[in-house]
Formats: C-alpha cells, structure tokens, sequence
C-alpha cells in the first residue's frame, strides 16, 4: 500500500471514531505501523501533527450537532471527548472566533468541512525525518507564449481563473499541439497572496490579442517537486512541503520575480502529473541530499 493510501485510510478511520478514545499508539497500531514513524508521515502528508488534526475534525464535526437544539453543549463536550464544556468551549473559539453557543440561531451558520483529501506525492527520508521527495536542478531557459492575468490564492474562485485563462490560450492555437503546460507566478504584492500569472505553452506563437505575450523565462537554480492529482487543489501542502525542504536541506530561497512555476505534463489535461520549481539560492557547491 502507498504511503498516500494509509493516511487516506486513516483520515476515513478517524472520521469514523471521532466519538470515540483517539490516539498517535491507537492509530498507528490500527495500521500496523511504529507510531514514530506514522507520526513523522502524518506530520508529512498532511502538513498539521495527528492530535491537531483530530481535534480539527472533532470541532468540525460538533458544528452539524451545534445546530440541532436537542443536544447541550456540555453533551456535545462529552461526545467528542473533551471532558469538560469549558475546555469545548475553548478550543472551538480558538478555531472559529466564535463561541459555539452563539452559532445556534446565528443567520451565518458554519459550514462542516469534507474530508481533505492527500495530495499524492513521492517523499524520501533524511536522517529520520520524512519529507517531499526533491531534486535540485536548473529550470532550463524558455520561451513561453500566453496570457497574462492576476489572481489571489486565497479566493475560492482561484482554481477556476486559471483554467479558463489555460482554456482561452488553447482556444487560439491549433487543437492539435501537445505537450507540457506552464503556470508562472511572479511579482507576490507584498503580505498579499495575488500574484501575476503567465499561463502558456512553450511555443514562440504571435497571438494578437490584449494581454496575450510571448515571454522568454531565464534559467534559474530550483528546487523541482513532483505531485500528482490537482494541482490547483495543493494549498497549503506546498508550503508545508517548501517550508519542510528549506529547513532540512539548508538551503534559501532566491530573490527573484519568479515565485514558482507549475508545469503540467499534459496541457490538455489539468489533473495530470506535474513538477513545481521552487526558485532558491546556488551555494558555492552544490549537491544532491
């Protein structure tokens, strides 16, 4: 079984046993796994500890019971374990900035959250601690042919921006072009989440319309990621990854307009395999971890 499937399966165990005693020896054992090392891949896939998640999914699943009066507050405690109605109380307010008293009857009601899915991605192991497999290579100079536009990660519409900016460059080339996808983010405004983005094809193609460029991509020094499934689904696992990779491998990241290019291995299928390039700083000597 891939390491994916067991943490898939184990989110579906939990969510199962919300309700009931959860621990890191109870799970892992569930699995058949050392608990040290179901800590360290938990931790890996899903970016949070076990324990943080578990209480995530527990004050998310006392949302749907909040909004049935039949059931006290102390009641609801008790179900998902947490002793005591204060200590519910607490960590439900540290969560959703509000009480959970206050989301009966409120006209904003909070919406339960699905299960997150895992985001399927080789990883490897460095001196006991797991992280997302990597390669440190030269993202080759290129040329790219697309449309420009703006987006902001942290709206919801995000996804669909970006595939409809891919879907207008595919609109204005010959349907039979295949090939490789590229999504380029530069320019983050400052403590801001919206980026510029170059969505494109590595064509040297003269499209006369507004905002549509060809764009020479110099050659930079990265850190290459490999991730399968949606792309656009990643979050805040790449910065966990990113984060998880600069951290054990000591290296830094590069100051350059270019924040991350994503490439799709088929620019006709958008939930395909891709690589992320994560630019970073060359050090006088170089090599592979």
């Amino acid at each position: 079984m891939e390491h994916y499937d067991v943490i898939e399966n184990a989110l579906h165990y939990i969510e199962d046993n919300l309700q009931q005693p959860l621990s890191l020896d109870s799970v892992a054992n569930t699995f058949n796994m050392s608990k040290y090392y179901f800590h360290r891949l938990f931790s890996a896939m899903m970016g949070c500890s076990l324990n943080n998640y578990i209480l995530s999914r527990r004050l998310n699943a006392s949302v749907t019971l909040l909004q049935n009066d039949t059931l006290s507050l102390t009641d609801i405690a008790y179900q998902f374990n947490f002793g005591t109605q204060a200590s519910f109380t607490r960590a439900f307010k540290r969560k959703y900035g509000i009480t959970p008293s206050s989301v009966r009857g409120s006209d904003t009601p909070l919406t339960p959250l699905p299960i997150p899915s895992v985001v399927k991605r080789p990883i490897k192991n460095i001196n006991g601690d797991i992280v997302t497999d990597f390669t440190l290579t030269e993202f080759e100079s290129i040329r790219i042919t697309g449309i420009v536009f703006e987006v902001d990660l942290e709206t919801e519409d995000y996804r669909m921006k970006i595939r409809s900016h891919i879907k207008m460059v595919l609109d204005h080339i010959n349907t039979t072009v295949n090939g490789p996808c590229y999504v380029i983010y530069s320019n983050c405004h400052h403590n801001s989440t919206r980026f510029n983005v170059l969505a494109g094809i590595p064509r040297d193609i003269q499209i006369d319309k507004p905002l549509y460029f060809t764009i020479d991509v110099p050659q930079i020094f990265c850190a290459k990621f490999r991730y399968s499934g949606d792309l656009l689904e990643l979050g805040e696992v790449l910065k966990s990854d990113f984060a998880r990779f600069l951290k054990i491998s000591k290296q830094e990241s590069e100051n350059t307009d270019i924040e991350l290019i994503q490439v799709f291995e088929n620019l006709h299928n958008l939930e395909s395999s891709y690589h992320i390039y994560a630019p970073i700083k060359k050090l006088p000597i170089d090599s592979e971890i």
